[in-house]
Order: C-alpha cells, then sequence, then structure tokens
C-alpha cells in the first residue's frame, strides 16, 4: 500500500506526520519548522502559502486569509458575526461562501487546498517520493457540512483523504502510543479556532469515543481579538488616536497580541512596542490583566465539557487521565480551570501543537496496516434524522453514536393517492426542522397511489467511517428505491472540484518555481518596508556613514526585486539586513529607555 500521511489542518497553524519505527513523527521544513501557518496570501505575483503569507498580513490584508477553518462549511448567514473581525470580504451568496480576492472570489475548501498542498508537498519532499493518501483531522463537533468541505480541500489539493478523524480521538491516539494509561481520559482541546472536548474509555487497544462536545467558534484566536479591542481603547485614551477602522493598523495589533499572549504563558509581564505612522505605541501587559480579559471565553469551554461527561453518564472524579491539546492550551489560566473542573493535573508530555498531527499519523498507519493493534471507534457529534408531518423532527442517528453506524426506520404517506415522497435530511439537537441545520433534499418517486398509511417506506441512514452521510429510501411494497450521498448546501461541487485538480496538475512545476521567486520577492518587500520606517523614526541614532550604507544597500535591492533571479534578489536582502543591524540595535535601546522612563519607580522596582 502506498504512503499515508497524517494532517492536521488547523484554524492558526497545520503540520503533517507520519510513523517510523511505531514512533509517530512531525515532518518539519528545510529550516527545521513543524508549523507551517494556515495563512494564504493572493498577491499580484501570485499565491504565498505559510510563513511567507503571514508576512503579507500588515501589507496586503484584503487579500491574507487566515483563520479560514473557521469558514469551512458554513454560510453567508452563518457567519453574521464574524464579518466585522476579518479585513477581507465575503460575497453574500446563496450556495457556497465566498471570499473577495481583488476581481476574483475563492472558497474556503480552495483556501485550504492551497494549505494542504504546501503540506503534501513538504511531504513529497521529505520522502522523495509521491505522496496522494492521507487521514486528515477535524474538530470533533465538525457537521456533516464542515467535513464534507475537509475531504473536499483534500481532494483539490490532490489528495485521496482516506479517513476524516476527530481531533480529540486524534490526540488520544498520540498518547495510546505512549501507553500512558488505559481507562477514561478526557481531551480538552481548545486551538486557534476551534474548541472541543471528548471522552473516551481506553482498554486493550481500542479507543472508543464515548461522548464529544464543542464550540467550532471559540479558540485562541477570540483571545487576540478581545486582547486587540482593548489595546485600541488604551490607544484611543493615551494617544488620541482611533485606529479600528485601518486594517493595517488592526493586523500589527492582532500580530502584537498575539506574540504577547504567547511570552505571558512563560512570563509575568512583557513590554508590547508598536510603531505606527506619527507614534510609536508601548504597553507593558501582565499576566493577571490579560488573564481578567479572556477568563469569560475559558469560562465558555467548561460548560461543553460538563454537557459531555453528562453525556457519557461520568462524573469528574471518574475520569482516570486528562489530556490537552492544542496551542491555546499552553495558556495559564487554561490549565488552572481544567485542572480545577476535573480534579486532577492535565497531560501535556506531548507537545500540544503536534499532538493532534501525531495522532493523525497513527490512525494513517492503522489503514495501511503497519499498527494491528489499536481500534479507533469514534462518535458522531450531532443527531441526524429527517423532517416529518408538521415541521417535527424524527432522529434516526442520535447524537455520540459509535461509527460507523446503521439505522433503519418505517415511514409512511400523509394524502391519499401520494405519489411521490419529499425527504427532508437534517442535522441538530432542536425539536424542529427549522432549526436543525438542512443537510439535503431528494424524492421518491413512482410510489404507487394508495391511501394515506399504507405505502410502506423504510428509510436507511449509514454513516462511514469519516462521519459522512448516505440516505436510501425505499417503498416495501413496489420496491421503488431512491438514495442520495448527502452532499451539504455548502459544498463544491464535482465539476468545481475536478477543475481545480486538473489545473493543479497541469500547472504543478510551473507553480513551484512562481511560489519561489514570490517568497523571495516578499521578503525582500517586508526588509524594504520594515528599514524605510526604521529610517524614518531613527535616522538619528547612527552616524551618516552609516546611514548611507543602509540607503546604498537598499537602492541596489530596489533595483533587482522585480527580475526574475531569486538567488540574486535574496542576496541583496542578506546585504540589507546586515547594514541594518547597528539602527535595530540603537531603535531597541531607544524604546526601552522610553518605556521604562514612563513607569513609575514602584512598578519597576516592585512593593518595598
Amino acid at each position: 500500500m502506498s504512503r499515508i500521511v497524517g494532517i492536521d489542518l488547523g484554524t492558526t497553524n497545520s503540520l503533517v506526520a507520519y510513523v517510523e519505527g511505531g514512533v509517530p513523527r512531525v515532518i518539519r521544513d528545510p529550516e527545521g519548522r513543524a508549523l507551517l501557518p494556515s495563512i494564504v496570501a493572493y498577491t499580484p505575483d501570485g499565491i504565498l502559502v505559510g510563513e511567507p503569507a503571514r508576512r503579507q498580513l500588515v501589507r496586503n490584508p484584503a487579500r491574507t486569509i487566515y483563520s479560514v477553518k473557521r469558514f469551512m462549511g458554513r454560510g453567508y448567514e452563518d457567519i453574521q458575526d464574524e464579518l466585522c473581525h476579518c479585513p477581507f470580504e465575503f460575497l453574500a451568496s446563496a450556495d457556497v461562501l465566498r471570499i473577495k480576492v481583488g476581481d476574483s472570489a475563492v472558497t474556503p475548501p480552495e483556501v485550504s487546498a492551497h494549505v494542504l498542498r504546501a503540506l503534501r508537498q513538504r511531504a513529497e519532499a521529505f520522502f522523495g517520493e509521491p505522496v496522494e493518501q492521507a487521514v486528515i483531522t477535524v474538530p470533533a463537533y465538525f457537521n456533516d457540512s464542515q467535513r464534507q468541505a475537509t475531504k473536499d480541500a483534500g481532494r483539490v489539493a490532490g489528495l485521496d483523504v482516506l479517513r476524516i478523524v476527530n481531533e480529540p480521538t486524534a490526540a488520544s491516539l498520540a498518547y495510546g502510543l505512549q501507553k500512558l494509561a488505559q481507562g477514561t481520559i478526557a481531551v480538552y482541546d481548545l486551538g486557534g479556532g476551534t474548541f472541543d472536548v471528548s471522552i473516551l474509555s481506553v482498554k486493550d487497544g481500542i479507543f472508543e469515543v464515548l461522548a464529544t462536545h464543542g464550540n467550532t467558534h471559540l479558540g485562541g484566536d477570540d483571545f487576540d481579538r478581545v486582547l486587540v479591542e482593548w489595546l485600541l481603547a488604551d490607544i484611543r485614551e493615551t494617544h488620541r488616536v482611533d485606529l479600528s477602522k485601518d486594517p493595517e493598523a488592526r493586523q500589527e495589533l492582532r500580530l502584537g497580541a498575539e506574540a504577547a499572549k504567547c511570552r505571558l504563558s512563560f512570563d509575568d509581564r512583557t513590554l508590547l512596542t508598536l510603531p505606527f505612522e506619527g507614534f510609536t505605541y508601548h504597553r507593558a501587559l501582565t499576566r493577571a490583566e490579560v488573564e481578567g480579559l479572556i477568563g469569560p471565553l475559558v469560562e465558555a469551554t467548561l460548560g461543553p465539557c460538563r454537557m459531555a461527561l453528562k453525556d457519557a453518564g461520568l462524573t469528574p472524579d471518574r475520569i482516570d487521565e486528562v489530556v490537552l491539546v492544542g496551542g491555546s492550551t499552553r495558556v495559564p489560566l487554561v490549565r488552572r480551570r481544567v485542572q480545577d473542573l476535573f480534579g486532577r493535573v492535565p497531560h501535556s508530555q506531548l507537545n500540544p501543537d503536534e499532538v493532534v498531527a501525531l495522532g493523525a499519523a497513527v490512525q494513517a498507519q492503522i489503514l495501511a496496516g503497519g499498527i494491528t493493534d489499536m481500534l479507533l471507534l469514534d462518535v458522531t457529534p450531532l443527531s441526524l434524522g429527517l423532517e416529518t408531518l408538521g415541521g417535527v423532527v424524527s432522529v434516526l442517528i442520535p447524537r455520540n453514536t459509535t461509527i460507523p453506524t446503521m439505522a433503519k426506520e418505517l415511514f409512511t404517506t400523509s394524502v391519499d393517492g401520494q405519489g411521490a415522497v419529499d425527504l427532508h435530511v437534517l442535522q441538530g439537537e432542536r425539536e424542529l426542522a427549522r432549526d436543525n441545520r438542512s443537510l439535503a433534499r431528494f424524492e421518491l418517486s413512482g410510489v404507487d397511489p394508495m391511501p394515506a398509511g399504507m405505502p410502506k417506506i423504510e428509510v436507511t441512514f449509514l454513516i462511514d467511517a469519516n462521519g459522512i452521510l448516505q440516505v436510501r429510501a425505499r417503498e416495501l411494497r413496489t420496491g421503488k428505491e431512491a438514495s442520495i450521498e448527502v452532499r451539504p448546501t455548502y459544498g463544491l461541487t464535482e465539476a468545481e472540484v475536478a477543475r481545480m485538480v486538473e489545473e493543479s496538475f497541469e500547472h504543478a512545476e510551473e507553480d513551484v518555481n512562481a511560489r519561489l521567486l514570490i517568497e523571495t520577492r516578499t521578503e525582500a518587500d517586508t526588509v524594504m518596508t520594515h528599514v524605510e520606517r526604521a529610517l524614518a523614526q531613527g535616522a538619528g541614532l547612527v552616524s551618516a556613514g552609516e546611514l548611507a550604507g543602509i540607503r546604498g544597500a537598499l537602492q541596489a535591492l530596489r533595483e533587482v526585486r522585480s527580475g526574475q533571479d531569486r538567488d540574486l534578489i535574496r542576496e541583496r536582502t542578506i546585504e540589507v539586513n546586515k547594514a541594518t543591524e547597528r539602527l535595530a540595535e540603537a531603535m531597541m535601546d531607544a524604546a526601552l529607555k522610553g518605556a521604562l522612563s514612563s513607569r513609575r519607580a514602584d512598578e519597576i522596582l516592585g512593593p518595598k
């Protein structure tokens, strides 16, 4: 069987992993980085993915798409509350959600496909052979539309997605491989954009999910958003400047807030210094201040934990192990609240950024036949059923049912002489059809005209191991049958997927060369922008000779930036960086002195 990799397609970062000698390992890029930022930038020169795209966030916010996982499988009406927080523009559409990029538009699965393709290329470079099959993870609480959108993204990236696995379940596989424990495990997964919790039973290599719950719109991005709003208010108060309508400034603040949040996971205090047009913003931040701001969001994760325990029929004291997953679990407040809820110190031996990808690699190895003493039994996160008379939902498969699974139920007609039956497939926990998500409609036609209540229509729901649904209806008297593989309203059509896959193969070599040139030019643009800003603010901090050297290096870079010679552009960029080392040091010293001079002595020295 060909090689199968495990992929964690994350909101903030994504990873690819494999198993070697029974041990899962993350594949790193040539610079040694495991994480690929889940960011895609559409520039005039072409498409950037990962770290080069991150550098476009401030320069090109309207055409740089991040956190796209939040929008997978969702419609325009679903995202109204999030529109004001995104610098890129969404197009109102009745079918597939689309993001405006210049004169064209892209769908979330297309954007995710660029991330998956970059991971695939990383794996192929590592193995020196084609990689065409993958296991991809999703939040446990992803509905059918979101799972199908993830599969579509994989197909567009040229991957045969053999299995969609719930992220907490993947994490438990990674920990299970380490023989951590047998018993009942709670997996608390807080990433960049999603949160979910799963309760699992582990015994003799069998991982059975007992219950799952979560929130697909809650994560570290929301922590950053709260911090940004607080910082915007502070800037209005201290500098009398309103940056809330400036997309570039908001992105600078978002990146600064994210970095400060990460530092405060290890330090009690940090200094935020951000240069803006006309002023430089200095702000000392403490861990206590940030915890006060994000506290309500952390508390919002505990409700789903209690619901999952209730669904599993357990109390916190019955949990043997608690596992932390996702980069946001590094926040000390999160760890304390999880420990308080479950009454035990959570496990975090494995890197929380990598554990899901490692688990996906384990599942890939199971599918490849390389691991035979492990079995994964997952669950469907939401109930599935049909609309019946009066707009009521008849549930065929309740939430937290182990998958794969099948359910059958008999229905009949409500009108005399009815020759066709309309079947409306729904997903959710509400009693009325209008309050649940519509997955699909199809018709069983050719039913013999009979009095109401006489036809016997057997409806079968079948969920495969990926959590994707097939529905079949058959009239038992006549044998008339109709079926549908549920293609969600917010998925791509088969024709769209086929076109995108074909284009990716046709332009593969051309795309790689173009991407490398774009990345080199983008790095040059970023360096030139930062240096020009530094010269405007700190020209008086270095000698005239040093200034002349910097300006000369800048001009030399400008002259080659638009050319086709990658090596020459990179060489000139390095020369600019070397020329500005002394200026950077002088500006940092000045910034620290300015920040210290604005603080009271008791803040610096502490209480007596």
